[in-house]
């Protein structure tokens, strides 16, 4: 997670993001649209996770919800610049995140502290989405995408579950993580 081949491979799939996104011809109804996961993809909780054991103890919901309310999650590097990017081409940029509404305030916070500005819209879990499997509460979310009548071409995740299930982008950028797998 430290070395380089880490950063190396963000950096390529931030890479081929980019050059997918300035390949596409953008209708002019601004209904195209580019997915954003934020934990992993956008925001890092490398602090977190190195002083945790990089993901080799008992994960601790509380523990990690006491690290999110802190609020200082930084960048990850490579996706800030596809970010910028997708926003200067003209996509509406959506966050799709498996945090909790309650943590929305501070999570907004982050991430513009973190340099990510613009989006268009911020979709967190509301209470009737917990406890569904990640695949499916992103693809609930993702098909109310399409029938407010939004053209999902792009999706950047750290997880299959971000990408994969029902409603799928055209594109989809897997970056890595090899601390934890959510199904």
């Amino acid at each position: 997670m430290r070395g380089k081949g880490y950063v190396a491979d963000l950096e390529m799939v931030s890479k081929e993001a980019g050059e997918f996104a300035k390949s596409v011809e953008l209708a002019a109804d601004g209904k195209d649209a580019w997915i954003f996961d934020v934990d992993e993809t956008l925001l890092s909780n490398l602090p977190y996770y190195a002083a945790h054991g990089y993901g080799l103890e008992v994960f601790d919901h509380e523990k990690f919800n006491d690290w999110v309310e802190q609020g200082l999650a930084p960048a990850i590097e490579p996706s800030l610049k596809l970010y910028e990017d997708v926003l200067n081409l003209g996509f509406k940029v959506i966050l799709l995140t498996g945090r909790s509404e309650r943590h929305r305030s501070v999570t907004v916070d982050n991430l513009i502290n973190a340099g990510f500005k613009d989006w268009h819209q911020l979709i967190l879990r509301t209470p009737d989405d917990q406890g569904k499997r990640a695949i499916l509460y992103k693809s609930e979310k993702r098909s109310d995408m399409e029938k407010d009548g939004y053209r999902i071409l792009g999706n950047s995740g750290d997880q299959w579950s971000d990408l994969l299930g029902s409603s799928v982008s055209v594109r989809s950028f897997k970056l890595p993580n090899p601390m934890y797998y959510i199904p």
